[in-house]
């Protein structure tokens, strides 16, 4: 294999260059860190509740197969239809199919990320469908024409001035910077959409194997709507979304909102269980669930099962101080930050994504503010250790690693080592700090100043008696 690096090297450079965009990934994520602790700060053991989450997450992974069969039996006992997807391509087919053989053709979209996952609005629309986002988020990423770069807050990439311009260019309304006024706008144009379209598609947050219940977290009302208003609702969910009983639910509600947004709930929680009955004043006629697979499956047979207890709430994007950086669309990829580092790999292109495990600092942030506790600086390692094994890494770098790990490990060349390091950086030290290496150290700075190595060690320090 080779160490394709250019494109995320490239990507980061644009990131990094582009001041709005850091400005604004910087604060978003910021305020949302804040409010996230304060939420946690009101459970009065939050931690033993993330336990809880982590062990009922971790139990029905272990027994999936097990669950994924009670919930299909629940949902078809409660009139509903479930398909299996074992690839994005399939899953994408069988909506279509869905959508022609029922004649629709006009789509409501809850915001999920397993339909950015799978294409399905592009498919969709090359089926003939019109299809429109709902949430605001990613109706003013589709109105621009643009890609979301948050698992849920799709635009914490623009400002208030980008959303204004999209809305003047695409919607032909007066140019206003005023929040309530441009959603009042979107909220006008997407009331026609929720009148008149007669296919609903959404994701599920989560997915009650023993009752056949669909639970669908939102803060606008949009997925109530999506969900009820139109005559046949799809369902995309993939098959690590499942919890086994409603009791559990309640934990993973307490959890979710804290986590991401820092709400102690959802303005929004829906539980969905079956199509419309004849006593019913609303809902669809025909609701499908399509259970994806697309690689969740290799990896639920692997070392990285833990990954998959991941319940999307995107709080370790807003912690990462990478993802802080350069923000989403940097990786390129559905899923960003230290999370999608771990997903990127293992479900779609272990060699294209090969930088991805490398943009850590390994701070840990990730892991302390997950719901449901995945390692992931850990498993990030793994994946470093897997990529050397595979030859990703290019032969230079394994061996200067390997070269590194000689010197570390002995007293004498350690000390070596320091000297030459300090001899090496001498004429580009800019009082304690490196501010221009040159050749392979010039990216090391280009965007950071890095301390200049101490002119005496700790060790020689400690000798003379000069520290305690």
């Amino acid at each position: 294999m080779s160490y394709l690096r250019r494109w995320f090297a490239t990507n980061v450079d644009a990131a990094l260059a582009d001041e709005a965009l850091r400005a604004a990934v910087g604060s978003a994520a910021g305020q949302k860190i804040l409010a996230s602790t304060a939420a946690k700060a009101e459970v009065a053991d939050f931690d033993s509740l993330r336990d809880v989450a982590a062990r009922i997450k971790q139990h029905t992974l272990d027994h999936l197969d097990t669950y994924l069969e009670q919930l299909i039996e629940a949902v078809q006992a409660r009139g509903g239809v479930v398909h299996q997807a074992a690839t994005a391509t399939e899953a994408n087919e069988i909506i279509v199919r869905i959508a022609r053989e029922n004649g629709l053709s006009l789509c409501a979209k809850v915001k999920s990320m397993a339909t950015e996952e799978t294409g399905l609005t592009h498919a969709l629309e090359a089926a003939g469908l019109r299809v429109l986002e709902t949430d605001l988020g990613e109706f003013i990423v589709q109105l621009d024409h643009d890609r979301p770069s948050h698992i849920v807050t799709p635009i914490i990439h623009k400002d208030r001035r980008m959303v204004a311009a999209a809305f003047a260019r695409e919607l032909g309304v007066d140019y206003t910077e005023d929040p309530q006024a441009l959603t009042m706008h979107a909220r006008r144009y997407l009331r026609d959409v929720f009148r008149r379209c007669d296919l609903g598609v959404s994701g599920a947050n989560f997915a009650v194997a023993e009752t056949g219940t669909l639970c669908l977290c939102t803060n606008e009302g949009n997925g109530r709507l999506t969900t009820t208003r139109p005559r046949v609702h799809v369902a995309l969910v993939g098959i690590e979304k499942l919890v086994p009983r409603l009791a559990d639910l309640a934990v993973f509600l307490k959890v979710l909102a804290r986590s991401s947004t820092g709400q102690p709930i959802t303005v929004y929680t829906s539980l969905i269980a079956g199509p419309r009955r004849p006593a019913d004043p609303d809902g669809p006629e025909q609701l499908h669930v399509v259970l994806l697979d697309a690689g969740r499956r290799a990896i639920h047979a692997s070392e990285y099962r833990e990954v998959l207890r991941c319940i999307r709430c995107g709080g370790c994007l807003n912690a990462c101080p990478v993802f802080r950086r350069i923000g989403g669309h940097a990786y390129d990829n559905v899923y960003p930050g230290p999370i999608g580092s771990l997903l990127a790999p293992l479900m779609n292109n272990f060699e294209r994504y090969a930088d991805l495990p490398q943009a850590s600092s390994l701070c840990g942030l990730c892991r302390d503010v997950c719901p449901v506790k995945i390692d992931i600086p850990d498993m990030l390692v793994r994946l470093r250790r897997d990529q050397v094994r595979q030859s990703v890494v290019p032969w230079y770098r394994r061996v200067g690693f390997r070269l590194m790990s000689r010197m570390l490990s002995a007293t004498w060349t350690y000390r070596m080592g320091q000297g030459l390091l300090r001899l090496a950086t001498r004429p580009w030290a800019d009082g304690r700090w490196l501010k221009h290496l040159p050749g392979p150290g010039a990216r090391l700075t280009q965007h950071r100043d890095v301390p200049r190595p101490a002119p005496r060690s700790f060790r020689d320090l400690w000798k003379r008696g000069e520290v305690e």
